[in-house]
């Protein structure tokens, strides 16, 4: 698409920001725009990925180009191409203390807390989710929410004219690539990639990398099956956000991908001529 457009690939991809583990992310051989930038040390953020986006497509949109905003994190799509209300980052002294808090009282209590500080926020909350709860509570201090004032994640508000395209596979032929993909990142040395990556200094983000702990940790049989399964109920959760999306155009993507690039381009072309397109 991006060679079609006379544009580049700009990522949407939380995972494939960092570098150190281009194997599991999957990242592109393609030169493609937000891939690799942060060190797994670093505390990446929504915010800070968003304000790389909109400078990425605001200086090929300036130079007559089309960015092609690419892949499945969802908050990271909408943040790429939409003005959102972040909540701002709290500082890494901030984050250790509330963590130590956690840590220290335990789920149930740390939970209360923030029940007390902010019952809105913890409404969507289990008391498990020690990142989430901990992120919500250094809110608190910061006098911001977890919880928006206005959910604006699904709405049709755009920074620039834009089409959605979403690529439709059958939910068994989507089981077979998952699967040849989990094998293949075995043969290509996943596993070693992985076990180096926890063996650095690695950040709070960075180490969710979907199976990342499976993979270095667990025996051979038994990290493949874990990570397939996890890659399968992340790829439900796509598909479940990608219903969300305004205008969100289906295209069949079993097919060769010349076809598929083709079907998309024709499509914007005839909607209009587009500055951005993206397709995930």
């Amino acid at each position: 698409m991006a060679d079609r457009l006379g544009g580049e690939v700009v990522s949407a991809d939380s995972m494939q920001a960092y570098c150190g583990l281009p194997i599991l992310t999957a990242q592109p051989d393609r030169p493609t725009r937000l891939v690799g930038i942060w060190p797994l040390a670093h505390e990446g953020s929504v915010a800070e990925y968003a304000q790389l986006a909109h400078a990425a497509i605001d200086e090929l949109l300036t130079a007559g180009h089309t960015p092609v905003v690419a892949g499945g994190t969802g908050l990271y799509l909408r943040a790429a191409l939409a003005d959102l209300e972040l909540p701002p980052a709290p500082s890494p002294e901030e984050r250790t203390r509330w963590e130590d808090l956690y840590d220290r009282l335990g789920p149930e209590r740390a939970f209360g807390v923030l029940v007390q500080r902010d019952p809105v926020a913890a409404t969507r909350l289990h008391p498990n989710d020690r990142r989430r709860v901990v992120r919500a509570l250094g809110l608190t201090e910061l006098g911001s929410s977890l919880q928006p004032a206005a959910d604006r994640l699904w709405t049709a508000d755009t920074r620039h004219p834009t089409v959605t395209f979403g690529l439709h596979v059958p939910r068994d032929v989507l089981t077979e690539r998952i699967e040849r993909r989990s094998r293949s990142m075995f043969d290509a040395g996943v596993v070693e990639e992985a076990r180096t990556a926890l063996a650095g200094p690695i950040s709070s983000t960075a180490v969710r990398a979907l199976g990342l702990h499976d993979v270095a940790e667990a025996p051979h049989d038994q990290a493949l099956e874990a990570l397939i399964v996890r890659t399968r109920r992340y790829a439900a959760y796509q598909r479940k956000w990608m219903r969300r999306i305004p205008g969100l155009v289906s295209v069949n993507a079993d097919r060769p991908v010349d076809e598929i690039a083709h079907e998309i381009v024709e499509v914007a072309s005839a909607r209009q001529r587009l500055p951005a397109v993206r397709a995930g």
